[in-house]
């Protein structure tokens, strides 16, 4: 995946692994990522779980957009984001960056644009679920 950059929705659970291994590159001497999980609580509330739900043909391109923006703003030698869509349950993986650059710098700075930008600008809502039995929609900025 050379100079690549790949924006993906995922239905079901991915595997990080052959992400990563897709970013290897003989220039590359750094690789950054980032995973956000479903955590168990929100604003002082017990969540017990969630719905990510998304426009998925927005999704893609403005994720896509996203990525292209780190490539043409960083020095960076690949770039990858996959967002999870549908139920997740405590502790599982909703969303993964990875980034691979000749040097550490562009490497970390290309993934927090990254993720920042994902969660501001694509088009994907959670549908939380709390223990006290209420829900509630939230942009995943939240």
């Amino acid at each position: 995946m050379s100079g690549g950059a790949r924006f993906a929705i995922a239905d079901a659970p991915f595997a990080v692994a052959p992400l990563r291994d897709a970013l290897l590159d003989a220039q590359a001497g750094a690789f950054a990522s980032f995973e956000g999980w479903v955590r168990n609580h929100h604003d002082g509330r017990a969540v017990a779980g969630l719905r990510y739900e998304c426009y998925r043909a927005l999704a893609e391109t403005e994720g896509q957009r996203i990525l292209d923006e780190a490539q043409a703003r960083f020095a960076i030698t690949g770039v990858c984001c996959v967002h999870r869509v549908g139920e997740l349950a405590i502790g599982e993986l909703a969303v993964w960056v990875g980034v691979a650059a000749a040097h550490r710098d562009a490497a970390f700075d290309a993934c927090r644009f990254v993720i920042d930008e994902v969660k501001a600008r694509v088009p994907l809502w959670k549908h939380e679920r709390y223990a006290d039995g209420d829900a509630g929609w939230l942009h995943p900025g939240s």
